[in-house]
């Protein structure tokens, strides 16, 4: 259920099977899939939910450079929320193979969670870390790959002392400026507690609609709210994106999934248009099936 970029790299290690890109399979490279975690933050942790992950890592050591994977949160693969035990579980298989772990915190980095960063929950630390999003506040496309001393001395082993990679406009200056800016402005702020408000305001006023029919789940996370359906909403777009902003708000279903990651200075009177537009939503879907 990973997700991780529409690039050809990262493709190549999204879901194959229930991803989006099923229609460049045939020119991708091949890599090792895991199952999803399975594990949740409420329930005993098991030995059998790392036992997959345990198995693959030690069949293919001698040919895994490295794992990739959302921290606590796959995003686009499906909105899945698992347990920090299996990330510090990761940490510490990857440690013993000699296996490098690259996070991917693009959607879950800067506070999206409830803290700083995903992977803090587990007390661990990637070798890599993938940020992007969130790091100029939307203003700006900028992305940015942060790696710990062991990555940096291989990259320079070479005597070039740079990696050799880098796109057109890599370093916008315009771009720096303004995720200088937005990173003063967010830990400037008192960001941990507008998250917390608005992780409890999502729990008071998405919870209920689990007992809707309809729904298969409600989930949240920080300032991350999901509702799961038990059917995909695919066959409803030609109606469904106008109702959504007929209610005054823009919400993107995919999938079988509708979910709001609101910004962080959302007051309380707008997150309750957007929540009560999600059961509106709900409501709807239900008259037409």
């Amino acid at each position: 259920n990973g997700y991780h970029g529409d690039t050809f790299g990262s493709m190549a290690v999204c879901d194959p099977e229930n991803g989006m890109h099923s229609m460049f399979e045939h020119v991708l490279p091949k890599h090792l899939f895991a199952p999803a975690p399975t594990c949740q933050s409420d329930e005993d942790w098991q030995e059998s939910d790392i036992a997959e992950f345990k198995q693959l890592i030690s069949d293919h050591n001698d040919e895994i450079a490295a794992v990739i994977l959302e921290p606590l949160v796959q995003g686009a693969g499906g909105m899945r929320f698992y347990c920090p035990e299996y990330l510090r579980q990761v940490r510490a298989l990857c440690d013993q193979h000699n296996v490098l772990l690259i996070l991917d915190e693009i959607a879950t980095g800067f506070g999206r969670t409830g803290s700083l960063f995903a992977y803090e929950q587990a007390d661990i630390s990637p070798d890599v870390l993938c940020v992007g999003k969130a790091l100029t506040g939307g203003y700006m496309t900028l992305a940015a790959t942060l790696c710990n001393d062991k990555v940096v001395e291989g990259i320079s082993a070479d005597g070039s002392g740079v990696l050799m990679h880098g796109p057109t406009f890599m370093g916008n200056p315009l771009a720096c400026r303004v995720a200088c800016e937005s990173l003063d402005i967010l830990l400037e702020s008192n960001w941990q507690q507008q998250v917390e408000t608005i992780e409890k305001q999502l729990v008071n006023e998405l919870m209920p609609y689990q007992s809707i029919t309809l729904v298969k789940d409600v989930r949240v996370k920080g300032a991350i709210g999901v509702v799961e359906l038990h059917h995909p909403v695919d066959e409803q777009m030609d109606w469904l994106p106008k109702f959504i902003v007929d209610q005054g708000v823009w919400i993107r279903p995919f999938r079988n999934l509708i979910y709001i990651m609101p910004p962080y200075i959302v007051n309380r009177d707008d997150l309750s248009v957007l929540t009560g537009a999600i059961g509106k939503i709900i409501e709807r879907l239900a008259e037409s099936s």
